[in-house]
């Protein structure tokens, strides 16, 4: 079986599960506690928050520990959103090609008054730092822009536009959850007041997450009931999580350089095999992405049947397309660059990782281009493509 569904989730690593096993069995103890045991687990908890700090440039102190890049993109959006709304500014500027952790959260802010602008993302996928600069307003309380997107892999100009917020003295958070780990992260030299990340994209347990806030911005609570987290984040940590944790991201950091120099000619490899696809395209900007991120569009087929197919010649993939209440629904990030819905319903993503092989790569190129074409072949709609009955979206 080929996994290549790494921006989903990764497989952990031994040394996080070695880590958390150690946790489970030698610092089993309540960090809230005064006994001997119970401090002992508070020194691990406060050692995991100094080296998770050091990977992304910030202070323990600015360092929350939560449940996950969901949890953190909650808190640090309506964390944002009431420190603007004592004086008055209730704007927040995003973008439309998000993960639905932001969006949905700030879809709720827009009940209770807040006014959204959500920036274009153009075909490539990158959001300009002029976009952002246009857009803010007397009244603006947060920019959050995420650092690399979920779907298509693009990375955003993240420095650029946190120097735009900084100017304007505006808070700026950026979801980092497909960056942390594998690209590089210092949040002083990028300008970033608030960064969320979560542990399952890097060799990380599930169930685990990061929310740096720089100090001075004053944190609202989500969870209620005990002082943890600096009485951010009630509840008794999940230490053996944090720990496994820690040592994946610091794992993921000491190897980023030499897992991106093995990934990026893999990378560029399945782009060049399922380019000669005909009717295809990539999707996002070739060179601006990820370095294990391939996202590809294909006329005249349907995602779902795709990936099952796949899935039939041994490949792990996922789909821009997620069926809801029965309904196939195109992926919103394809939307956002401009690619019609027909066509967005035709998409394959690839993420790779540094266990990825070149053969495994020439597999994927093989196996998806006789699915494509066994598809086709079946097609109505793509029937009507090849006769002239409808037109190409894509060049040959």
């Amino acid at each position: 079986m080929i996994y290549a569904d790494n921006a989903a989730t990764t497989k952990i690593s031994g040394a996080a599960l070695d880590a958390m096993r150690l946790c489970m069995q030698e610092y089993y103890g309540n960090p809230s506690s005064l006994y001997s045991i119970g401090q002992k687990a508070k020194e691990m908890l406060e050692d995991c928050r100094s080296r998770a700090a050091a990977c992304i440039g910030c202070e323990a102190k600015e360092i929350y520990f939560t449940s996950g890049g969901s949890e953190a993109d909650n808190q640090a959006i309506l964390s944002a959103a009431k420190l603007g709304e004592k004086k008055g500014k209730k704007h927040i500027i995003s973008t439309a090609f998000e993960h639905h952790a932001v969006l949905h959260t700030l879809q709720a802010l827009q009940k209770d008054g807040f006014e959204v602008t959500l920036l274009d993302v153009h075909e490539n996928g990158i959001v300009h730092p002029q976009q952002v600069a246009d857009a803010i307003r007397a009244d603006t309380c947060l920019v959050t822009v995420m650092y690399a997107n979920n779907e298509i892999g693009t990375v955003q100009p993240i420095a650029e536009i946190g120097a735009v917020c900084r100017e304007k003295g505006v808070l700026f958070h950026t979801d980092a959850v497909q960056a942390a780990g594998h690209l590089p992260i210092d949040v002083g030299a990028q300008n970033i007041d608030m960064l969320s990340l979560s542990a399952h994209k890097f060799h990380g347990p599930r169930g685990a997450g990061i929310l740096y806030a720089k100090k001075g911005v004053v944190l609202s609570s989500l969870i209620y009931g005990g002082a943890q987290e600096r009485g951010k984040r009630a509840g008794t940590e999940n230490l053996p999580a944090i720990a496994g944790m820690t040592v994946a991201l610091e794992d993921a950091c000491a190897r980023m350089d030499a897992n991106a120099a093995k990934l990026l000619p893999l990378r560029d490899r399945l782009i060049e095999g399922l380019q000669a696809i005909p009717y295809g395209a990539l999707n996002g900007d070739a060179e601006q992405r990820l370095p294990g991120n391939v996202n590809f569009c294909f006329e005249g087929i349907e995602g779902e049947s795709l990936l099952l197919l796949l899935d039939d010649k041994g490949i792990c993939a996922s789909s821009g397309s997620a069926c809801t209440s029965g309904s196939l629904e195109p992926s919103h990030v394809l939307l956002a660059i401009g690619r019609p819905h027909e066509v967005a319903h035709g998409s394959l993503r690839l993420s790779l990782d540094e266990q990825t092989t070149a053969q495994e790569v020439e597999q994927m190129i093989a196996a998806v281009t006789d699915v494509v074409t066994y598809l086709r072949d079946m097609s109505p709609f793509w029937r009507d493509l090849v006769s002239g009955k409808r037109p190409h979206v894509f060049e040959k």
